[in-house]
């Protein structure tokens, strides 16, 4: 057998590279995730953010705030009967950091302090729940952090 000299290990060095950088070109990229932005309207929204800082804050000073609950029906959320929304109408986002296709966002009018999400509308994942109302004029904003199963 020959021996080693820096020939060899300058050849073996350099197969390691390009063995790694092959690795970099077709595996790696099989694991990434879809890379879509969250948002299309990223910048007007980011100039009303302070009117969602607000309303979260409004919403935190709130003795009661609204409740969800899976059911076999979909998704119940029930407002307190402390919260009396304007017009009971509520705005909710079921927004989904995966695929944004997976989102869903309506106003919906309040029965009896009560709406559904049917579950047909809902795929099985990580969702957030973003409830949205006016009491008095003034904004509230609930956030949730939900798994549907």
């Amino acid at each position: 057998m020959k021996n080693l000299n820096w020939g060899h290990g300058l050849m073996i060095a350099l197969g390691c590279f390009i063995l790694f950088i092959l690795f970099l070109i077709f595996v790696f990229p099989m694991g990434k995730q879809n890379a879509e932005m969250i948002s299309n309207n990223y910048y007007e929204e980011e100039l009303h953010y302070q009117d969602i800082i607000d309303a979260k804050e409004n919403a935190a000073k709130l003795e009661k705030i609204p409740e969800y609950k899976a059911t076999s029906e979909g998704m119940m959320i029930s407002f307190p009967e402390t919260i009396k929304v304007d017009e009971n109408k509520v705005n909710f986002v079921l927004f989904r950091t995966d695929d944004s296709n997976l989102d869903v966002r309506k106003e919906v009018g309040l029965q009896h302090n009560v709406f559904l999400i049917p579950k047909k509308v809902i795929s099985k994942g990580s969702y957030t729940l973003k409830l949205k109302w006016t009491e008095n004029k003034k904004p509230y904003q609930v956030d949730y952090d939900i798994l549907w199963n």
